[in-house]
């Protein structure tokens, strides 16, 4: 901690305490006496999230990129990253990462858990398809969507037991009942008790998966209804559904004030050409991965959203006003990524070039 006296002097506090919720009550606490009302947090993983959580009501938090604040070669500690950091606040030298309000990051939250969610969904019918295969039964070759009404009911009798492979064809629903031959022919098979085992075990864990998603969608339903409008101009663009755009708001906020402006977005997202040059040349310099916004969000519908006043439900571009100073420009490939929690922690993959770029 460096205190600024009224005539210039400073004085520094050092105290080393555990992330422990305790600790930090005791840091807050201490903060609090103190009067410091500006603090800068290194972006470490996750580990500064329950930090930054707890001081930043009442306060000016600045989330720091660790590329940016790099000390010297040599006698490094964690004491002395502290006070460079400290000493970088005072001279206004730190640019802060991007961190909506805490009603849009609990969405975050919610969203990529969905996410992870179609992942598992996703996992446990390959799965499913893995252990058909190994009993030789094809079901894939006849309809993509083998947990369809159709595949569900010859798998329900599959598992009872069932092993006449025409009285199993005969459970195919609409349209599926003119492809009977077809299915005949998927269904002949050699299933053996451990193949049933496995195949219960599996529906049992996709249906219960199907029942989280349906928990969960209705859960970023209540949290998307004060964004209602911000929605419906997002799903006026190409290709994006109601979880698509609530995917969208729950990364990138509502109040696109934040960007000074479009340039500002894209670069902060990560897809935009990145910009290394060196003694009058330009060195390679790639776009870096940005967020996968693929089927995973644009899956089942039954997702509402909305805006607060006067932000993204008015603004289709980003506002050029920004405050000075609250999101720095810089160089380089990714200006605004100073540590942000956005795309660091989480990234399975980059954009694919066949996929739409929406971030």
């Amino acid at each position: 901690m460096l205190l600024t006296a009224s005539n210039g002097a400073v004085t520094k506090q050092t105290r080393t305490l555990s992330t422990m919720t305790a600790e930090l009550v005791r840091l807050e606490a201490w903060l609090a006496d103190q009067q410091v009302d500006h603090l800068a947090l290194e972006s470490t993983g996750v580990y500064w999230y329950p930090i930054y959580t707890l001081l930043e009501e009442g306060r000016t938090v600045r989330l720091v990129n660790p590329q940016h604040i790099k000390a010297g070669p040599g006698r490094k500690t964690d004491v002395r990253d502290s006070e460079g950091l400290a000493d970088l606040l005072r001279h206004g030298l730190l640019s802060p990462s991007f961190i909506p309000p805490t009603p849009i990051r609990e969405l975050r939250e919610m969203t990529r858990y969905r996410k992870q969610l179609v992942y598992e969904r996703t996992h446990y019918a390959n799965r499913l398809q893995k252990v058909l295969a190994s009993a030789t039964i094809k079901l894939g070759a006849v309809a993509s969507a083998i947990l369809g009404v159709s595949g569900r009911a010859m798998l329900e009798a599959l598992i009872a037991g069932q092993q006449d492979a025409t009285q199993m064809a005969a459970h195919a629903q609409g349209r599926m009942r003119q492809r009977i031959p077809d299915w005949r022919q998927a269904l002949e098979g050699r299933v053996s008790p451990h193949h049933r085992l496995l195949l219960r075990q599996i529906l049992k864990h996709s249906d219960g998966v199907d029942q989280e998603l349906r928990e969960i969608e209705q859960q970023i339903a209540v949290y998307l209804q004060p964004y209602e409008e911000a929605s419906r101009l997002l799903q006026t663009i190409p290709g994006i559904g109601a979880p698509a755009a609530a995917a969208l708001m729950s990364e990138i906020g509502v109040d696109m004030r934040r960007f000074p402006s479009a340039k500002h977005l894209a670069s902060w997202a990560g897809v935009c050409p990145g910009n290394n040059q060196s003694g009058g040349k330009q060195l390679s310099a790639g776009t870096t991965g940005g967020q996968l916004l693929d089927s995973r969000h644009r899956g089942r519908g039954g997702l509402g959203d909305q805006p607060d006043e006067g932000d993204l439900s008015r603004r289709a571009v980003p506002a050029p006003d920004a405050a000075a100073g609250q999101i720095h420009s810089g160089h380089g490939r990714r200006p605004h990524a100073a540590g942000d929690y956005l795309s660091p922690a989480t990234r399975p993959q980059t954009l694919r070039r066949s996929r739409a770029r929406v971030l």
